[in-house]
């Protein structure tokens, strides 16, 4: 423990230090001064564990003084997602004015527990375009389905954390088990950007364009509207507090939390001070999209500010492109894009999931289509391997020794242009990302940052990690399950939609 630690920047330590202890006043108060000193620059540490994400995340709700905003395309109701609502709550009770913004297609929340929450006096939760789960019963799922075909389908893939209007995290992670590594069946390899400074500003406008959007509804008025079209839900004071209770206990017992997040909030050395040094004070740009996407209503096309700007990062490239990418579905845009970066002479080289790793069978059959004309344009691609070995690094020890290890799959969204910027974020290379999802994320200009970044995917795409997808023929490792729903889907016109 004390090896692995000792490899991690200020920012981490700096996080997990007091995650289970009152306002860490001079901390913070050093947070403020790093801040003064660094005028026009963000401070950026790159989360590229999951345990080191999670108690970030800890850390940044147990020591919030005024705000917290929060946005999430899935909000998992796992251990993790749990426990992070009891961070929350508790953070609520103590007077921090809490806001969420959630998609509202893949959650699962039970709607009493949902609507406690959100009538607590320091919490507010919206939902963000609710077609399709809360307060929607099925038959009106169904016909907005029928009737708006591209609302349904444009969804908020955003994913936020921001405390204080200072201290902020975004990129691949949804609040869910398997984004932190602590799912016993299939893990995730993904990346996110620990944020401080003017950035988490930009990042705030962008939320509150998102809490005032028509799209964003609050969740009392999702269950308390009237009509057959509308789930009517109610809770009593007396359920409220139950609630609240069964939520804090949950927190309170040991079991819901894993031995090495114990030991290491307890134990992590005092070398924040000597550490210093490893944080990058550097120019942050954050992207986003607007609510909505674009202005389509009924085809699928479009574009959006965040796809404008990756393909800026593009075609500014003179020497090289490095991509990592769960989903590699190029449009005829996109790929007209990377021709021309090719026919200049830039390097293209992309990392990305195979058929055995991959967790989106639909967002594969896409890439299998065009994989050899990929290819033959010149594109370096290698497909993660569900067991590889750079997994020993970044999965808990204790995930690794179950009896069955879980499969590892990319999900980080990542891409590094000449050595020297950088994109994390949540933009996944397919047409859904391009047109349809709201995405956001970083742009960094820093030739130290984007080598170590650049380094990392490169150590992703080693023959023990990745197969080479124009010699190794990856597809032979999957299940024949797999291959024959593959090939099933790739007979579907559903490319817009991936």
């Amino acid at each position: 423990m004390t090896r692995q630690i000792s490899k991690l920047s200020l920012f981490f330590v700096f996080l997990i230090w007091f995650a289970n202890s009152a306002i860490a006043s001079q901390e913070l108060a050093f947070i403020d001064s790093q801040i003064t000193s660094h005028p026009n620059q963000s401070g950026i540490y790159v989360l590229d564990k999951g345990e080191e994400a999670l108690l970030a995340r800890a850390w940044l709700v147990d020591n919030a003084q005024k705000t917290i905003e929060v946005q999430y395309f899935i909000w998992s109701t796992d251990n993790i997602g749990i426990l992070a609502s009891e961070a929350l709550l508790r953070a609520a009770d103590r007077g921090v004015k809490v806001r969420v913004i959630v998609d509202d297609l893949l959650i699962d929340a039970p709607d009493k527990s949902l609507l406690a929450l959100a009538k607590h006096p320091n919490i507010d939760i919206h939902i963000y375009n609710p077609q399709h789960s809360v307060g929607t019963p099925f038959h009106k799922r169904l016909l907005n389905i029928a009737v708006n075909f591209r609302g349904v389908n444009q969804r908020m893939h955003d994913k936020t954390f921001i405390v204080d209007g200072k201290l902020a995290i975004t990129g691949g992670r949804n609040m869910a088990a398997e984004y932190f590594d602590y799912n016993n069946a299939y893990n995730f390899r993904d990346r996110d950007a620990l944020l401080l400074g003017d950035v988490a500003k930009s990042m705030q406008t962008s939320f509150e364009k998102f809490w005032s959007s028509p799209l964003s509804a609050p969740v009392e008025e999702l269950y308390d509207g009237l009509g057959l079209m509308q789930k009517h839900v109610k809770v009593k004071d007396d359920e409220i507090q139950n609630i609240y209770h069964e939520l804090h206990n949950y927190a309170k017992n040991p079991e819901n939390f894993s031995a090495e997040n114990l030991n290491a909030i307890q134990n992590i050395p005092t070398a924040f001070m000597r550490l210093a040094e490893q944080i990058t004070w550097t120019d942050v740009e954050f992207i986003s999209d607007t609510p909505g996407k674009n202005k389509m209503k009924y085809l699928l096309g479009g574009g959006g500010a965040s796809t404008l700007k990756l393909a800026q990062l593009v075609e500014s490239a003179n020497e090289q492109i490095v991509i990592q990418s769960p989903y590699l579905v190029m449009s005829n845009q996109a790929q007209n894009l990377f021709k021309s970066a090719i026919k200049r002479g830039v390097k293209v080289r992309i990392n990305t999931n195979s058929l055995a790793s991959t967790d989106n069978i639909q967002a594969f059959s896409g890439y299998r289509n065009q994989r050899d004309q990929l290819i033959k344009m010149g594109i370096e691609i290698f497909e993660y391997k569900p067991d590889p070995q750079i997994k020993q690094q970044l999965v808990r020890q204790a995930v690794l020794q179950n009896i069955r290890p879980p499969v590892f799959a990319i999900h980080a969204k990542t891409m590094v242009v000449d050595n020297k910027s950088v994109y994390i974020g949540t933009f996944n290379f397919d047409p859904r990302s391009q047109n349809l999802n709201t995405e956001v994320g970083v742009i960094v200009q820093n030739e130290n940052l984007a080598k170590n970044v650049q380094q990392a995917i490169e150590i992703d795409m080693r023959p023990e990690n990745s197969w080479n997808a124009a010699t190794d023929k990856p597809d032979q490792y999957a299940s024949a399950m797999k291959r024959k729903r593959v090939v099933f889907y790739q007979l579907t016109p559903i490319k817009p939609l991936l």
